[in-house]
């Protein structure tokens, strides 16, 4: 009896290269690999042909506990290559590891991730003994470059140093014991036949300790608990999922460059390299010349020769490309010097050199793949891609909007609602989404088949996994998705931690969000059918009185507005508007709290011009001369944001109390040059809160009061040729098109 501990790194095409041809050349009776051992009776679902990479997706759920778990596999995985190699020459196939569901594994969302990240001690010293800048470079420069000879002896002596003496923590303590109870089974079922063991290296030295000591019976694979629900499935995945840049914790960063070595070896790599970048900044019109390129590789080729490499390794190229296409300073290290996500700021080029190695692969599974019952119920209903509109005040089309907000709330890619109703105005009766065709939206909901069976029980799952310990903001966020997605043994739920967070609410801006969406639900019952709900209900009063408790509590001196705290008057507006009367508010109490604030001193200009024109909205005609309280609170240092907080709540009593915009008009005449300048943006941000109609209105009367009443429309006329205007509108979508395509602006 013999067995073989190969310790790998997980996603190395070296070590995958040694597995398979170590078990080619043993044919033993079992392979053993780290992997989920709840899947071992689906080995033949697994082995199917697929086009990888691919994933084993497991996923769980409890009155506790939700946790979601990966196991990749791409081409170069050893992990893969040994049950393919396995397979062929007929051996055994087993995962011997622990489920992910696991609480061993709790803390893990990729079981492949590396341990010896961990001991950066070690990896660090190693890193400074051969000059390299982290353990990226260090394993090409000691495995993957390196002449195959003598590799599993390196391996080993090379975890050995990184696990040391250093006891492992109780998960893996608890995860290589159940390893090894495996290894100890097979053994004595395989007689004189060979056994190989393939596990991450971190865990081989304890593994080969712990082979000899212990019972030799079959472990059984730990059942969950009766009140769990637990999936495992195969997932579609992406290079861009496995690569280190893009916050994967894999070993192996680049996963292009390295599905490159592994099929033609690390010279083919380094050319390959090379064209992919050349090609995709060409692709994005980066110049990239003949001269440059010839400069690249003759800096890789010096770089390799200096570094002792018999090829270009991936840091000599990048190292060489940056030199060549890069002439400019840099601000951020270079990404390929660390590990991680790229860096905010990091140079254009380099992000495209970045992605270049990444590669753009996506798995598909073969046909025959078993799916969760949610993909099929999706599936069979989602219908093509196109523009929707719904009618709101159908029951058709709200049964499809909640369908579609159903998959939103799951985040299934590709279906996106441009338009429809929001938490604070008036309900809107048509919705409108767009549906896409999308590569990862098979992997999305198979992700999300782990939340249920079908649309409703899973997007309600996910609801309620985002409640505990939530703030205000994001309680009012799940609040109104529930009513949207029509669950509404949810949003009892939901309102109740919203009552209470209420109560004790600090934040204004907040505040007012919670609000804004409570009234909504309440006024709307078309829509949610949750009018006049006594919960609701409570909410709405609890936020009002909270919000006008809060606001006569702010100070501040001048400072740019805040958006938030004027929509949270503006909600309290909304609601003593809509539900004073039926909800018992107490509109002269708020009535006096706006004069309090309106006329305090310290408290911001955004929040005085809110409360202004909260007490003026409310009193309507009653108001008492509202332009002796203009002209007495304007201040030119602070006055577009005192404008925002007046405009945001009584724009209409503005617009149509007569010789307000006059008075308004004389204010902003009177400032200085400086005082105009300096106030001018938030003036800009002011007067949006007026639609476009209502400032060509605006723009109408004072055009006609400074012209002497003539009309100001040759004012407002551009006086140009129809074709320049329809060539400058065509050069502007050029322009904004380009900007998006190069991400310098976002939609």
């Amino acid at each position: 009896m013999t067995v073989t501990f190969l310790g790998v790194r997980h996603h190395s095409p070296a070590c995958a290269r040694l597995v398979a041809d170590t078990i080619r050349s043993l044919r033993p009776a079992y392979v053993l690999v780290e992997g989920p051992a709840e899947m071992n009776h689906r080995m033949d679902e697994l082995l199917l042909a697929h086009e990888l990479p691919i994933a084993v997706y497991t996923s769980y759920r409890d009155a506790e506990r939700r946790h979601g778990s990966w196991t990749p596999l791409c081409d170069y995985s050893p992990e893969w290559t040994a049950l393919v190699a396995g397979r062929d020459v007929g051996a055994e196939l087993r995962f011997i590891d622990l489920p992910a569901w696991h609480p061993a594994l709790a803390g893990v969302r990729n079981r492949y991730a590396d341990a010896e990240a961990r001991y950066t001690e070690v990896t660090g010293r190693l890193c400074r003994t051969f000059d390299v800048d982290n353990v990226d470079a260090l394993w090409d420069h000691l495995f993957e470059i390196e002449p195959a000879g003598g590799l599993a002896e390196r391996l080993a002596t090379y975890f050995d140093l990184v696990r040391g003496d250093t006891p492992a923590g109780p998960d893996d303590t608890a995860r290589e014991a159940y390893m090894a109870r495996w290894v100890r089974a097979a053994v004595a079922d395989a007689g004189d036949r060979p056994v190989v063991v393939v596990t991450g290296g971190f865990h081989r030295p304890a593994l080969v300790r712990l082979a000899g000591q212990g019972d030799h019976d079959w472990p059984e694979v730990p059942r969950p608990p009766a009140d769990a629900v637990v999936g495992s499935y195969l997932v579609p995945y992406s290079f861009r999922r496995l690569d280190a840049f893009d916050g994967y914790q894999s070993g192996m960063p680049s996963p292009g460059y390295y599905q490159r070595l592994w099929e033609s070896g690390p010279a083919e790599a380094a050319r390959g390299l090379t064209e992919a970048v050349t090609a995709r900044l060409r692709a994005r019109r980066q110049p990239v010349s003949t001269a440059d390129l010839i400069a690249a590789r003759a800096t890789a080729d010096g770089l390799a020769l200096l570094r002792g490499h018999p090829h270009p390794a991936r840091v000599d190229v990048l190292d060489g490309l940056a030199s060549a296409l890069v002439g400019e300073a840099i601000e951020t290290p270079l990404p390929w010097a660390a590990r991680g996500p790229l860096r905010a700021g990091s140079h254009p080029v380099i992000v495209e050199m970045v992605a270049a190695l990444s590669g753009d692969r996506v798995g598909r599974l073969h046909p025959s793949t078993p799916l969760p019952p949610l993909v099929h119920a999706v599936l069979a209903v989602l219908g093509d891609p196109g523009e929707e509109r719904l009618d709101l005040g159908s029951d058709t089309g709200r049964e499809r909007s909640r369908l579609l907000h159903r998959l939103r709330v799951l985040r299934i890619p590709g279906v996106v609602r441009t338009s429809g109703p929001r938490p604070a105005g008036d309900a809107e009766l048509t919705e409108r989404w767009t549906l896409t065709e999308a590569d990862d939206r098979l992997p999305a909901l198979i992700e999300a088949g782990g939340y249920g069976v079908d649309p409703q029980e899973a997007a309600a799952a996910a609801l309620a996994e985002r409640i505990p310990g939530a703030g205000l903001d994001e309680l009012a966020e799940v609040l109104f998705d529930t009513a949207l997605c029509g669950v509404g043994d949810l949003t009892g739920q939901v309102l109740d931690d919203l009552t209470r967070a209420v109560e004790t609410a600090a934040d204004l801006g907040e505040l007012g969000r919670v609000l804004a969406v409570a009234l909504a639900m309440w006024r709307h019952d078309d829509l949610f059918h949750t009018s006049g709900g006594a919960t609701v209900g409570t909410v709405v009063r609890a936020a009002t009185r909270r919000a006008l408790w809060l606001a006569e509590g702010v100070r501040g001196g001048p400072a740019p507005a805040d958006l938030r705290r004027v929509g949270a008057m503006t909600a309290v507006r909304d609601a003593l508007r809509h539900a004073g009367p039926s909800l018992g508010l107490d509109t002269p109490a708020a009535l006096g709290v706006a004069d309090r604030v309106a006329a305090c001193r310290d408290a911001p200009p955004d929040l005085r011009g809110a409360a202004l024109g909260l007490g003026w909205s409310l009193r309507g005609t009653a108001a008492a001369d509202p332009a002796r309280a203009v002209r007495g609170a304007f201040v030119p240092e602070s006055a577009g944001d005192w404008l925002t907080g007046l405009f945001a709540l009584a724009r209409e009593e503005v617009l149509h109390t007569s010789g307000m915009l006059e008075l308004l008009d004389d204010l902003v005449g009177e400032m200085t040059d400086h005082d105009f300048l300096v106030a001018l943006p938030a003036l800009r941000q002011a007067f949006g809160f007026f639609p476009p109609r209502e400032r060509h209105l605006i723009a109408t009367r004072l055009v006609e009061r400074r012209t002497g009443g003539a009309s100001g429309w040759d004012l407002m006329r551009l006086d140009a040729a129809p074709e320049l205007v329809a060539a400058g509108r065509a050069l502007d979508e050029r322009v904004e098109a380009a900007l998006r395509r190069e991400g310098l602006i976002t939609p």
